[in-house]
């Protein structure tokens, strides 16, 4: 929900139900990125309550439209972070069932040699 003047499309502070500092903080840092914006902050209204306040004032863009961009980022930045953790996986993934296959071809050639051994 927005919270603002028609007149000043500028500034505005928007509501925003069932979250918490973790989305709060993560939009506050994106919007501090952006030129356009001349300040941003959150609040949490009270500690029970899981509502956020966004203050947002821009330097001449509406608000609205500077949140929402604010947001897309974010999208793009979360694909990112996804992308590259799932990248990662798969590599190490792959390099431990490397490194198994070298181990158990080592430790195979130390029991058939002990066998050979034995058999002497």
């Amino acid at each position: 929900m927005e919270h603002g003047s028609l007149s000043n499309q500028k500034a505005s502070t928007f509501s925003i139900s069932d979250e918490d500092h973790t989305l709060a903080n993560s939009v506050r840092y994106v919007l501090n990125q952006d030129p356009r914006v001349e300040f941003c902050g959150y609040s949490i209204p009270h500690p029970a309550d899981n509502k956020v306040n966004i203050r947002i004032q821009t330097t001449g863009d509406p608000a609205k439209d500077v949140l929402k961009d604010a947001l897309q980022d974010m999208v793009i930045i979360s694909q990112h972070v996804r992308s590259t953790f799932d990248k990662a996986v798969i590599d190490f993934k792959a390099s431990n069932s490397i490194a198994k296959v070298k181990s158990s071809h080592k430790g195979a050639g130390k029991s058939s040699k002990s066998a050979k051994m034995d058999i002497e």
